[in-house]
Protein backbone atom coordinates (compact mmCIF):
# COMPACT_ATOMS: atom_id res chain seq x y z
CA UNK A 1 0.00 0.00 0.00
CA UNK A 2 1.56 3.61 -1.27
CA UNK A 3 2.46 5.92 1.90
CA UNK A 4 -0.36 8.08 1.20
CA UNK A 5 -3.34 6.07 1.12
CA UNK A 6 -1.90 4.08 4.57
CA UNK A 7 -2.29 7.74 5.84
CA UNK A 8 -5.19 8.47 4.87
CA UNK A 9 -6.60 5.01 5.79
CA UNK A 10 -5.09 5.90 9.88
CA UNK A 11 -6.89 9.19 9.49
CA UNK A 12 -10.32 8.26 8.68
CA UNK A 13 -9.81 5.92 11.39
CA UNK A 14 -9.22 8.47 14.11
CA UNK A 15 -12.32 10.27 12.89
CA UNK A 16 -14.68 6.91 12.95
CA UNK A 17 -13.05 6.04 16.81
CA UNK A 18 -14.10 9.98 17.08
CA UNK A 19 -17.40 9.58 15.96
CA UNK A 20 -18.11 5.92 17.69
CA UNK A 21 -18.70 7.75 21.05
CA UNK A 22 -20.96 10.36 22.67
CA UNK A 23 -22.56 12.77 21.11
CA UNK A 24 -22.68 10.66 18.26
CA UNK A 25 -22.77 7.30 19.73
CA UNK A 26 -21.99 5.22 15.97
CA UNK A 27 -20.19 2.41 18.73
CA UNK A 28 -19.92 0.34 15.50
CA UNK A 29 -17.59 2.79 14.04
CA UNK A 30 -15.04 1.57 16.43
CA UNK A 31 -13.97 -1.44 15.22
CA UNK A 32 -14.07 0.52 11.91
CA UNK A 33 -11.02 2.91 13.53
CA UNK A 34 -9.22 -0.35 15.05
CA UNK A 35 -9.35 -2.02 11.65
CA UNK A 36 -8.53 1.01 9.83
CA UNK A 37 -4.99 0.86 11.70
CA UNK A 38 -3.88 -2.63 11.33
CA UNK A 39 -4.87 -1.74 7.53
CA UNK A 40 -2.15 1.27 7.36
CA UNK A 41 0.36 -0.53 9.67
CA UNK A 42 0.44 -4.14 7.90
CA UNK A 43 3.99 -4.38 5.98
CA UNK A 44 4.64 -0.92 6.83
CA UNK A 45 7.82 0.31 8.22
CA UNK A 46 8.05 1.58 11.76
CA UNK A 47 8.38 5.31 10.84
CA UNK A 48 5.37 4.52 8.82
CA UNK A 49 3.44 2.91 11.41
CA UNK A 50 4.34 5.69 14.01
CA UNK A 51 3.15 8.07 11.75
CA UNK A 52 -0.12 6.61 11.21
CA UNK A 53 -0.83 5.88 14.69
CA UNK A 54 -0.29 9.59 15.40
CA UNK A 55 -2.49 10.56 12.77
CA UNK A 56 -5.68 8.51 14.21
CA UNK A 57 -4.76 9.47 17.33
CA UNK A 58 -5.44 13.62 16.29
CA UNK A 59 -8.06 12.77 14.40
CA UNK A 60 -9.80 11.29 17.31
CA UNK A 61 -8.62 12.94 20.16
CA UNK A 62 -8.17 16.90 19.03
CA UNK A 63 -12.24 16.74 18.11
CA UNK A 64 -13.35 14.86 21.18
CA UNK A 65 -11.42 16.66 23.83
CA UNK A 66 -12.88 20.35 22.35
CA UNK A 67 -14.48 20.49 25.94
CA UNK A 68 -10.92 20.68 27.69
CA UNK A 69 -10.81 24.07 25.81
CA UNK A 70 -13.95 25.94 27.24
CA UNK A 71 -12.10 27.94 29.83
CA UNK A 72 -8.45 27.22 29.29
CA UNK A 73 -8.25 28.38 25.97
CA UNK A 74 -6.62 26.36 22.55
CA UNK A 75 -3.11 26.16 24.08
CA UNK A 76 -4.38 22.99 26.70
CA UNK A 77 -6.88 21.30 24.30
CA UNK A 78 -4.26 20.86 22.07
CA UNK A 79 -1.51 20.04 24.00
CA UNK A 80 -3.67 17.11 25.90
CA UNK A 81 -4.97 15.50 22.29
CA UNK A 82 -1.29 16.00 21.06
CA UNK A 83 -0.11 14.03 23.91
CA UNK A 84 -2.57 11.44 24.03
CA UNK A 85 -1.77 10.71 19.92
CA UNK A 86 1.59 9.75 21.21
CA UNK A 87 0.07 6.48 22.38
CA UNK A 88 -2.06 5.25 19.31
CA UNK A 89 1.58 6.44 17.61
CA UNK A 90 3.40 4.13 20.42
CA UNK A 91 0.86 1.77 18.86
CA UNK A 92 1.01 2.15 14.90
CA UNK A 93 4.75 1.49 15.57
CA UNK A 94 4.18 -1.82 17.64
CA UNK A 95 1.50 -3.38 14.75
CA UNK A 96 4.06 -2.34 12.36
CA UNK A 97 6.65 -4.52 13.84
CA UNK A 98 3.93 -7.24 14.94
CA UNK A 99 2.66 -7.22 10.92
CA UNK A 100 5.92 -7.14 9.43
CA UNK A 101 5.14 -9.60 6.78
CA UNK A 102 1.84 -7.69 6.06
CA UNK A 103 -0.48 -9.97 7.48
CA UNK A 104 -3.04 -8.03 9.40
CA UNK A 105 -2.59 -10.26 13.19
CA UNK A 106 -6.18 -9.94 14.93
CA UNK A 107 -5.64 -10.77 18.44
CA UNK A 108 -2.30 -9.58 18.90
CA UNK A 109 -3.72 -6.60 17.47
CA UNK A 110 -6.35 -6.43 19.66
CA UNK A 111 -3.60 -7.13 22.71
CA UNK A 112 -1.46 -4.12 21.72
CA UNK A 113 -4.33 -1.90 21.80
CA UNK A 114 -4.86 -3.24 25.29
CA UNK A 115 -1.31 -2.04 26.47
CA UNK A 116 -1.80 0.93 24.30
CA UNK A 117 -5.27 1.96 26.52
CA UNK A 118 -3.46 0.91 30.06
CA UNK A 119 -0.12 3.11 29.33
CA UNK A 120 -2.54 6.19 28.83
CA UNK A 121 -4.73 5.18 31.74
CA UNK A 122 -1.66 5.07 33.98
CA UNK A 123 0.81 7.60 32.70
CA UNK A 124 1.79 10.70 32.76
CA UNK A 125 1.43 12.18 35.79
CA UNK A 126 -1.52 9.70 36.77
CA UNK A 127 -2.48 9.21 33.45
CA UNK A 128 -6.01 10.13 31.65
CA UNK A 129 -8.24 7.04 30.99
CA UNK A 130 -10.48 9.29 28.74
CA UNK A 131 -11.93 8.18 25.74
CA UNK A 132 -10.88 3.64 26.21
CA UNK A 133 -12.97 1.77 23.57
CA UNK A 134 -14.97 -0.07 25.90
CA UNK A 135 -16.74 3.63 27.07
CA UNK A 136 -17.71 3.86 23.73
CA UNK A 137 -19.83 0.69 23.84
CA UNK A 138 -22.35 1.54 26.04
CA UNK A 139 -25.50 0.92 23.53
CA UNK A 140 -23.27 -1.68 21.46
CA UNK A 141 -24.24 -5.30 21.92
CA UNK A 142 -21.14 -6.38 23.26
CA UNK A 143 -21.65 -4.21 26.45
CA UNK A 144 -22.69 -7.38 28.41
CA UNK A 145 -18.69 -8.86 27.72
CA UNK A 146 -17.56 -5.99 30.53
CA UNK A 147 -19.75 -7.83 33.20
CA UNK A 148 -17.02 -11.08 32.21
CA UNK A 149 -13.53 -9.24 31.50
CA UNK A 150 -14.19 -5.80 32.24
CA UNK A 151 -13.72 -2.30 30.63
CA UNK A 152 -10.53 -3.50 29.38
CA UNK A 153 -11.35 -7.17 28.00
CA UNK A 154 -14.76 -4.82 26.40
CA UNK A 155 -11.70 -3.03 24.39
CA UNK A 156 -9.52 -5.98 23.57
CA UNK A 157 -13.25 -7.24 21.69
CA UNK A 158 -13.41 -4.35 19.86
CA UNK A 159 -10.13 -3.80 18.95
CA UNK A 160 -10.51 -7.97 17.57
CA UNK A 161 -13.71 -7.86 15.92
CA UNK A 162 -12.21 -4.67 14.03
CA UNK A 163 -8.83 -6.77 13.22
CA UNK A 164 -10.73 -9.79 12.12
CA UNK A 165 -12.70 -7.39 9.77
CA UNK A 166 -10.00 -5.86 8.29
CA UNK A 167 -7.94 -9.28 7.98
CA UNK A 168 -11.03 -10.27 5.74
CA UNK A 169 -10.87 -7.28 3.83
CA UNK A 170 -6.73 -8.07 3.37
CA UNK A 171 -7.69 -11.48 1.85
CA UNK A 172 -10.00 -10.47 0.02
CA UNK A 173 -8.56 -7.21 -1.95
CA UNK A 174 -4.80 -8.40 -1.86
CA UNK A 175 -4.41 -11.80 -1.18
CA UNK A 176 -6.81 -13.63 -3.38
CA UNK A 177 -6.37 -17.32 -3.60
CA UNK A 178 -9.11 -19.81 -4.67
CA UNK A 179 -9.52 -20.57 -0.96
CA UNK A 180 -9.64 -16.78 0.15
CA UNK A 181 -13.78 -16.15 0.24
CA UNK A 182 -14.21 -19.14 2.87
CA UNK A 183 -11.25 -17.67 4.50
CA UNK A 184 -12.61 -14.35 4.67
CA UNK A 185 -16.35 -15.23 5.33
CA UNK A 186 -15.12 -17.16 8.56
CA UNK A 187 -13.52 -14.18 9.71
CA UNK A 188 -16.37 -12.11 9.00
CA UNK A 189 -18.62 -14.90 10.47
CA UNK A 190 -16.32 -14.46 13.48
CA UNK A 191 -16.40 -11.16 14.05
CA UNK A 192 -20.32 -11.00 13.59
CA UNK A 193 -20.74 -13.12 16.82
CA UNK A 194 -18.05 -11.77 18.59
CA UNK A 195 -20.64 -8.71 17.92
CA UNK A 196 -23.55 -10.04 19.18
CA UNK A 197 -22.78 -13.41 21.65
CA UNK A 198 -22.97 -10.91 24.57
CA UNK A 199 -26.20 -10.10 24.11
CA UNK A 200 -26.84 -13.38 25.44
CA UNK A 201 -24.98 -13.05 28.66
CA UNK A 202 -27.66 -11.87 31.54
CA UNK A 203 -27.50 -8.60 32.95
CA UNK A 204 -29.56 -8.93 36.49
CA UNK A 205 -31.22 -6.16 37.99
CA UNK A 206 -33.36 -8.04 40.61
CA UNK A 207 -32.55 -5.93 44.47
CA UNK A 208 -33.97 -4.30 47.31
CA UNK A 209 -35.12 -1.02 45.95
CA UNK A 210 -33.83 2.28 47.57
CA UNK A 211 -35.89 5.20 46.87
CA UNK A 212 -33.63 8.06 45.98
CA UNK A 213 -33.37 11.91 44.82
CA UNK A 214 -30.39 13.55 42.97
CA UNK A 215 -30.47 17.04 43.12
CA UNK A 216 -29.02 18.97 39.51
CA UNK A 217 -28.97 22.65 40.95
CA UNK A 218 -27.74 23.78 37.84
CA UNK A 219 -25.94 27.42 38.36
CA UNK A 220 -26.91 30.68 39.48
CA UNK A 221 -26.48 33.96 37.82
CA UNK A 222 -23.12 34.98 37.72
CA UNK A 223 -21.29 31.75 38.10
CA UNK A 224 -17.80 31.36 36.91
CA UNK A 225 -15.36 27.84 36.76
CA UNK A 226 -14.09 28.84 39.56
CA UNK A 227 -16.61 30.49 42.18
CA UNK A 228 -19.92 31.81 41.99
CA UNK A 229 -20.08 35.94 42.17
CA UNK A 230 -22.40 35.37 45.43
CA UNK A 231 -20.66 33.23 48.09
CA UNK A 232 -23.08 30.44 49.09
CA UNK A 233 -25.92 30.83 45.99
CA UNK A 234 -24.56 27.48 44.80
CA UNK A 235 -25.69 26.28 48.11
CA UNK A 236 -28.53 28.39 47.85
CA UNK A 237 -29.90 26.05 44.96
CA UNK A 238 -29.68 23.08 46.87
CA UNK A 239 -31.39 24.07 50.29
CA UNK A 240 -34.18 25.51 48.44
CA UNK A 241 -34.73 22.47 45.67
CA UNK A 242 -34.28 19.82 48.67
CA UNK A 243 -36.85 22.27 51.05
CA UNK A 244 -39.33 21.63 48.04
CA UNK A 245 -38.78 17.86 48.11
CA UNK A 246 -39.57 18.10 51.24
CA UNK A 247 -42.98 19.71 50.89
CA UNK A 248 -43.90 18.15 47.93
CA UNK A 249 -43.22 14.44 50.43
CA UNK A 250 -45.28 16.06 53.17
CA UNK A 251 -48.11 16.74 50.60
CA UNK A 252 -48.08 13.48 49.31
CA UNK A 253 -47.16 14.37 45.86
CA UNK A 254 -43.62 12.93 46.21
CA UNK A 255 -42.27 9.55 47.78
CA UNK A 256 -39.95 9.74 50.71
CA UNK A 257 -36.57 9.37 49.52
CA UNK A 258 -34.62 6.79 51.50
CA UNK A 259 -31.50 9.13 50.22
CA UNK A 260 -30.91 12.54 48.95
CA UNK A 261 -27.82 13.15 46.80
CA UNK A 262 -26.25 16.18 45.56
CA UNK A 263 -23.23 16.90 42.77
CA UNK A 264 -19.85 17.69 44.01
CA UNK A 265 -19.73 21.02 44.78
CA UNK A 266 -23.07 21.68 45.43
CA UNK A 267 -22.51 23.43 48.65
CA UNK A 268 -20.10 26.15 47.53
CA UNK A 269 -19.40 27.23 51.42
CA UNK A 270 -17.36 24.85 53.98
CA UNK A 271 -19.09 22.79 56.09
CA UNK A 272 -16.29 22.42 58.18
CA UNK A 273 -14.19 25.59 57.60
CA UNK A 274 -13.69 27.65 61.46
CA UNK A 275 -15.00 30.71 60.20
CA UNK A 276 -18.32 29.16 58.20
CA UNK A 277 -18.37 26.08 59.34
CA UNK A 278 -21.09 26.23 61.96
CA UNK A 279 -23.47 28.32 59.87
CA UNK A 280 -23.10 26.48 56.77
CA UNK A 281 -24.02 23.26 58.89
CA UNK A 282 -27.01 24.87 60.30
CA UNK A 283 -27.88 25.60 56.89
CA UNK A 284 -27.92 22.45 54.93
CA UNK A 285 -28.95 20.70 58.35
CA UNK A 286 -32.15 22.55 57.87
CA UNK A 287 -32.95 20.85 54.85
CA UNK A 288 -31.93 17.93 55.81
CA UNK A 289 -34.36 17.82 58.91
CA UNK A 290 -36.89 19.14 56.47
CA UNK A 291 -36.68 16.08 54.19
CA UNK A 292 -35.98 13.65 57.13
CA UNK A 293 -33.25 11.56 54.97
CA UNK A 294 -29.68 11.64 55.04
CA UNK A 295 -27.82 14.17 52.29
CA UNK A 296 -24.63 13.18 50.66
CA UNK A 297 -22.82 16.38 48.86
CA UNK A 298 -19.77 17.31 47.51
CA UNK A 299 -17.72 20.53 48.80
CA UNK A 300 -14.46 21.67 48.95
CA UNK A 301 -13.05 22.15 52.19
CA UNK A 302 -9.31 21.80 53.29
CA UNK A 303 -7.01 20.45 55.80
CA UNK A 304 -4.88 22.05 58.77
CA UNK A 305 -2.33 23.59 56.70
CA UNK A 306 -4.84 25.02 54.01
CA UNK A 307 -4.64 22.74 51.26
CA UNK A 308 -8.24 22.08 49.70
CA UNK A 309 -9.58 18.39 49.69
CA UNK A 310 -12.19 17.63 47.64
CA UNK A 311 -14.90 15.61 49.71
CA UNK A 312 -18.56 14.20 50.22
CA UNK A 313 -20.08 14.67 53.35
CA UNK A 314 -22.95 12.50 54.80
CA UNK A 315 -25.45 14.53 56.66
CA UNK A 316 -27.39 12.68 59.27
CA UNK A 317 -31.02 14.34 60.11
CA UNK A 318 -30.79 15.67 64.10
CA UNK A 319 -27.34 14.49 63.58
CA UNK A 320 -24.49 16.64 61.31
CA UNK A 321 -21.47 15.42 59.50
CA UNK A 322 -21.46 11.59 60.24
CA UNK A 323 -18.85 10.29 57.48
CA UNK A 324 -16.93 11.80 54.77
CA UNK A 325 -14.83 10.91 51.80
CA UNK A 326 -12.07 12.55 50.15
CA UNK A 327 -11.12 12.15 46.83
CA UNK A 328 -8.14 9.68 46.34
CA UNK A 329 -7.67 9.53 42.38
CA UNK A 330 -7.13 13.73 41.53
CA UNK A 331 -7.64 14.89 38.31
CA UNK A 332 -3.93 15.80 36.48
CA UNK A 333 -3.92 19.80 35.38
CA UNK A 334 -7.71 20.17 37.51
CA UNK A 335 -7.29 19.34 40.16
CA UNK A 336 -3.25 19.47 40.87
CA UNK A 337 -1.07 20.78 37.95
CA UNK A 338 2.27 19.28 37.24
CA UNK A 339 4.80 21.21 35.66
CA UNK A 340 3.54 24.04 36.53
CA UNK A 341 6.46 26.82 35.31
CA UNK A 342 6.16 25.30 31.92
CA UNK A 343 2.29 25.01 31.69
CA UNK A 344 1.99 28.53 32.84
CA UNK A 345 3.06 29.66 29.53
CA UNK A 346 0.08 28.28 28.03
CA UNK A 347 -2.71 29.27 29.89
CA UNK A 348 -3.25 31.97 32.20
CA UNK A 349 -6.09 29.70 33.87
CA UNK A 350 -2.81 27.63 35.74
CA UNK A 351 -2.65 29.88 38.73
CA UNK A 352 -5.83 29.52 39.67
CA UNK A 353 -5.61 25.84 39.97
CA UNK A 354 -4.62 24.76 43.35
CA UNK A 355 -3.17 21.85 43.79
CA UNK A 356 -5.56 19.66 45.63
CA UNK A 357 -4.49 16.95 49.14
CA UNK A 358 -5.39 13.59 48.07
CA UNK A 359 -7.40 10.87 50.00
CA UNK A 360 -6.06 7.40 50.91
CA UNK A 361 -9.15 5.55 51.56
CA UNK A 362 -11.30 4.06 49.03
CA UNK A 363 -14.74 6.14 48.76
CA UNK A 364 -17.25 2.99 50.66
CA UNK A 365 -19.47 4.40 52.71
CA UNK A 366 -22.25 2.64 55.23
CA UNK A 367 -25.11 5.34 55.79
CA UNK A 368 -28.07 4.75 57.99
CA UNK A 369 -31.45 4.86 56.61
CA UNK A 370 -33.24 4.50 59.88
CA UNK A 371 -35.63 2.24 60.95
CA UNK A 372 -32.48 -0.80 61.11
CA UNK A 373 -31.36 0.14 57.56
CA UNK A 374 -28.26 0.51 56.04
CA UNK A 375 -26.50 1.16 52.94
CA UNK A 376 -23.28 0.38 51.39
CA UNK A 377 -22.59 3.06 49.26
CA UNK A 378 -19.51 3.07 46.55
CA UNK A 379 -18.05 6.92 46.05
CA UNK A 380 -16.40 7.54 42.84
CA UNK A 381 -16.40 11.65 42.51
CA UNK A 382 -15.92 12.72 39.14
CA UNK A 383 -13.53 11.49 36.86
CA UNK A 384 -12.81 8.63 39.48
CA UNK A 385 -15.75 6.36 37.84
CA UNK A 386 -12.81 6.06 34.11
CA UNK A 387 -10.13 4.82 36.71
CA UNK A 388 -10.51 0.92 36.69
CA UNK A 389 -9.21 0.67 40.48
CA UNK A 390 -11.08 3.06 41.92
CA UNK A 391 -14.30 1.48 41.10
CA UNK A 392 -13.41 -1.76 41.27
CA UNK A 393 -12.01 -0.86 45.33
CA UNK A 394 -15.68 0.05 45.74
CA UNK A 395 -17.02 -3.31 44.89
CA UNK A 396 -14.99 -5.08 46.46
CA UNK A 397 -15.80 -3.20 49.40
CA UNK A 398 -18.91 -3.95 49.80
CA UNK A 399 -20.54 -1.18 47.28
CA UNK A 400 -24.29 -1.84 46.69
CA UNK A 401 -24.46 1.00 45.09
CA UNK A 402 -22.24 3.50 43.19
CA UNK A 403 -22.20 7.08 43.21
CA UNK A 404 -21.10 9.61 40.61
CA UNK A 405 -21.54 13.04 42.31
CA UNK A 406 -19.63 15.75 39.41
CA UNK A 407 -19.37 19.08 38.43
CA UNK A 408 -19.40 19.01 34.14
CA UNK A 409 -20.04 23.06 34.65
CA UNK A 410 -16.38 23.18 33.71
CA UNK A 411 -16.82 21.75 30.38
CA UNK A 412 -19.54 23.94 28.79
CA UNK A 413 -21.76 22.77 25.91
CA UNK A 414 -19.30 19.82 24.69
CA UNK A 415 -19.62 16.14 24.61
CA UNK A 416 -18.00 15.58 27.65
CA UNK A 417 -20.84 15.22 30.22
CA UNK A 418 -22.66 12.62 27.54
CA UNK A 419 -19.17 10.85 27.40
CA UNK A 420 -19.15 10.80 31.42
CA UNK A 421 -22.72 9.34 31.57
CA UNK A 422 -21.96 6.70 28.82
CA UNK A 423 -18.65 5.64 31.47
CA UNK A 424 -21.03 5.07 34.10
CA UNK A 425 -23.14 3.05 32.08
CA UNK A 426 -20.69 0.82 31.34
CA UNK A 427 -19.70 0.53 35.15
CA UNK A 428 -23.04 -0.28 36.30
CA UNK A 429 -22.66 -3.54 33.36
CA UNK A 430 -19.34 -4.24 34.29
CA UNK A 431 -20.23 -5.06 37.76
CA UNK A 432 -23.60 -5.23 37.75
CA UNK A 433 -24.45 -2.30 39.62
CA UNK A 434 -26.71 0.77 40.30
CA UNK A 435 -25.35 4.15 39.46
CA UNK A 436 -26.48 6.92 40.12
CA UNK A 437 -24.71 9.97 37.79
CA UNK A 438 -25.30 12.85 39.28
CA UNK A 439 -24.04 16.22 37.85
CA UNK A 440 -24.68 19.92 39.12
CA UNK A 441 -25.15 21.26 35.24
CA UNK A 442 -26.07 17.15 33.99
CA UNK A 443 -26.44 15.62 31.98
CA UNK A 444 -27.39 12.85 35.08
CA UNK A 445 -29.53 9.96 35.67
CA UNK A 446 -30.19 7.12 37.30
CA UNK A 447 -28.53 3.71 35.94
CA UNK A 448 -30.01 0.48 36.63
CA UNK A 449 -27.73 -2.55 36.39
CA UNK A 450 -28.05 -3.44 32.81
CA UNK A 451 -26.76 -0.30 31.56
CA UNK A 452 -30.21 1.70 31.30
CA UNK A 453 -30.49 5.41 32.02
CA UNK A 454 -33.61 6.73 34.14
CA UNK A 455 -34.83 9.93 34.79
CA UNK A 456 -32.11 11.51 32.29
CA UNK A 457 -31.57 15.14 32.39
CA UNK A 458 -30.78 17.21 29.95
CA UNK A 459 -27.81 20.15 30.32
CA UNK A 460 -27.86 23.05 31.96
CA UNK A 461 -31.48 22.88 33.35
CA UNK A 462 -32.33 22.04 37.10
CA UNK A 463 -33.95 18.97 37.71
CA UNK A 464 -34.96 16.36 40.84
CA UNK A 465 -34.22 12.79 39.72
CA UNK A 466 -36.64 10.56 41.96
CA UNK A 467 -36.58 6.79 41.56
CA UNK A 468 -36.05 3.81 43.04
CA UNK A 469 -32.54 2.07 42.24
CA UNK A 470 -31.78 -2.05 43.29
CA UNK A 471 -29.14 -2.28 45.48
CA UNK A 472 -27.13 -5.95 44.65
CA UNK A 473 -24.36 -7.60 46.46
CA UNK A 474 -23.51 -10.53 43.93
CA UNK A 475 -19.87 -9.83 42.09
CA UNK A 476 -19.44 -10.73 38.21
CA UNK A 477 -17.15 -12.31 36.72
CA UNK A 478 -14.78 -8.94 35.73
CA UNK A 479 -14.27 -8.49 39.42
CA UNK A 480 -11.73 -11.14 39.06
CA UNK A 481 -10.96 -11.22 35.52
CA UNK A 482 -10.24 -7.37 34.96
CA UNK A 483 -7.28 -7.21 36.81
CA UNK A 484 -5.71 -10.03 34.15
CA UNK A 485 -6.59 -8.74 31.18
CA UNK A 486 -4.05 -6.33 31.10
CA UNK A 487 -0.84 -9.24 31.33
CA UNK A 488 -2.40 -11.60 29.22
CA UNK A 489 -2.17 -8.94 26.88
CA UNK A 490 1.43 -8.08 27.71
CA UNK A 491 2.19 -12.12 26.90
CA UNK A 492 0.51 -12.27 24.04
CA UNK A 493 2.37 -9.20 22.17
CA UNK A 494 5.82 -10.11 23.55
CA UNK A 495 5.29 -13.98 22.06
CA UNK A 496 3.80 -11.91 18.69
CA UNK A 497 7.31 -9.88 19.10
CA UNK A 498 9.39 -12.98 19.56
CA UNK A 499 7.29 -14.73 16.83
CA UNK A 500 8.50 -12.13 14.83
CA UNK A 501 11.81 -12.19 15.69
CA UNK A 502 12.59 -15.60 14.77
CA UNK A 503 11.11 -15.19 11.00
Amino acid sequence: MLLPLRLLTATLGGVALWLAFPGYDLWWLAPVGCGALAVACAGASLRTGFAAGLLLGLTWYAPMFTWAGTYAGAAPWLGMSAVSALYPAALGLLLAFLQRGGAIRPVVGAAAWVLMEYARAVTPFGGFPWARLGFSQADSPMLAAASLVAVTGLGFLVALVGGLLARAAQLVLWHGTHRTPARAGLMVLTALALTFAPLLVPRPTEGEDLAVAAVQGDLPPGFTRTLSADRGAMLQRYTDMTDDLAERVRAGTSPAPDLVLWPEGASDLDPVAESTGVATTERIMASVDAVDAPVLLGATSRSADGAPRNMVFEMQPGVGIEDTYQKVYLAPFGEEMPLRPLVRHLSPWVDRITDFEAGDEPGTMAVDLGEGRQVDLGLGICFEVVVDPAVRDLVTGGAELIVVPTSNAWFGEGDQSVQHLAASRVRAVEYGRSVVHISNVGVSGLISPDGTVHERTGLFTRAMLEGEVPLRTELTPAVSTGPWVVPAALVLVVLGMLRRRTR
